[in-house]
């Protein structure tokens, strides 16, 4: 029975780093500090004698580009720390290295104060904190294969990534109601002043996020430092020429590997755009639709909780049909809303007219925002389950570290395609419009994945 028990609390301080590091994603990257970004970026545009839009545009573009480079660095880094992980047999020490990247970067948004001068501190410390999360998910998903059985793997990874929406949604419905002001009145969504006498006209009770996500991650990652333990295997000191070796031996091993090549492709493609879509959604609302951050947080809670709810029922599906049709269907869903997201302005959608004074066009944003959740949230799930099912427990690192390279590989395309698009059409929307093809490609290429991947 001790052994059950162990066994239940390591898989659930497991669930507890998706729990600690989804605020990053949640407020920082989309719904608070991302659109927080656009707009004092676009107010400095708009000081320099730029308009509205293209303001908005420029604002994006900068973003994009911050993006992009963080991306680049982790597609660079992953599979090597992933091989020298592997070879020494360590990957904790690893999880515990970057949280500090995640704890400065995230804590030091707190400095970014509005006047625009600051915007190239924003995006490094974004950047630096990102990196941060990137990395400890890499070591952390390579724990996975050795939770539980090969069959539940799926019920594992679906509930993890519900457990951890559940914590993003409540990190952002502690933040609007009690820190996040709205800039018009000062007041956060349910009409307080920002707690702690944060100052709402220098925007304080906004960039406390940076600072709350820190603690909450700091907080809440104590169970899975307690209950997480590494698989008993031999440690080896690091020699980094078999570690670079290994590396090389499972890259060329890809050209035998067809449906891993095809999975890695694949997820190269879908999985960026996913990301970008996330990215830019709140940049989007603010630069398009208007939105204060008290709606877009609005909009990210109701992304969260379809999140969470989506996760949790695509894990059930993963176990029962098995990943890939999962991820086909999302995939499809997420196509259908960058169309209806490329097509739509305040007043009309495809040139179907609205009245600029009505709602329709936010209820519709709010919409595809519960899609973007419910089909984000069930497709990270499944991809998770279908590396496992192309990796051993004894190279998970190293394979996940190729899995990152594969979606950041296309995060740098993703984000540079979408500011040089949006860049030269001088429109926020157009600017989107990269995504629908890499949803499709990566659907495509789905297509050459074996549904049981190299566990059959």
């Amino acid at each position: 029975m001790a052994t059950e028990v162990s066994a239940k609390k390591r898989i659930w301080g497991w669930f507890f780093f998706d729990w600690a590091s989804q605020p990053y994603n949640t407020l920082l990257l989309t719904f608070i500090f991302g659109p927080y970004f656009a707009e004092i970026a676009r107010g400095y545009y708009m000081s320099e004698g730029l308009d509205a839009d293209a303001a908005g545009a420029a604002a994006q573009a900068y973003w994009g580009a911050g993006l992009a480079i963080s991306s680049v660095i982790i597609a660079f880094l992953a599979p090597l720390l992933g091989a020298i992980a592997d070879s020494t047999g360590r990957r904790l020490i690893w999880v515990w290295f970057f949280s500090l990247f995640y704890i400065i970067g995230s804590y030091g948004l707190w400095y970014i104060a509005p006047g625009g001068d600051n915007l190239f501190w924003a995006v490094l410390l974004f950047g630096l904190g990102f990196i941060g999360m990137e990395f400890a998910t890499i070591f952390t998903n390579a724990l996975m294969p050795s939770l539980t059985d090969h069959d539940e793997l799926g019920a594992v990874s679906g509930t993890g990534f519900a457990f951890g929406y559940l914590g993003g949604v409540l990190a952002l419905a502690l933040m609007l109601a009690f820190f996040a002001e709205n800039s018009a009145t000062g007041k956060t969504l349910i009409g307080l002043d920002p707690i702690f006498g944060l100052d709402p006209e220098a925007r304080e009770g906004t960039r406390a996020v940076g600072p709350f996500t820190a603690l909450w991650y700091v907080v809440f990652m104590l169970p899975f430092f307690l209950w997480v333990t590494e698989p008993r295997t031999e440690r080896r000191p690091l020699h980094l020429g078999n570690a670079f070796a290994s590396l090389r031996d499972l890259i060329a091993s890809l050209r035998y590997r067809g449906s891993l090549s095809a999975y890695l492709a694949s997820s190269l493609f879908y999985r960026d755009a996913l990301n970008a879509l996330y990215g830019f959604g709140g940049v989007y609302a603010s630069g398009v639709l208007g939105w204060e951050i008290t709606q877009i947080g609005v909009f990210g809670v109701v992304g969260a909780v379809t999140a969470m709810v989506a996760s949790w029922i695509g894990g059930k599906a993963d176990r029962r049909f098995g990943p890939k049709p999962v991820i086909a269907f999302c995939i499809l869903v997420l196509i259908v809303v960058c169309i209806i997201i490329v097509g739509m302005t305040r007043e009309s959608l495809w040139g179907l007219p609205f009245d600029p004074a009505g709602s329709t066009s936010d209820t519709i944003f709010f919409i595809c925002g519960a899609f973007i959740g419910a089909a984000g949230g069930a497709l990270q799930a499944a991809s998770r389950t279908l590396m496992v099912r192309h990796t051993t427990p004894d190279r998970a690192t190293e394979a996940f570290g190729l899995y990152a390279l594969s979606g950041k590989v296309a995060s740098f395309i993703s984000p540079a395609l979408i500011a040089l698009v949006t860049a030269a059409s001088g429109s926020q929307r157009i600017g989107i419009s990269p995504l629908i093809g890499m949803f499709l490609i990566g659907l495509v290429l789905l297509f050459f994945v074996r549904a049981r991947g190299e566990q059959a």
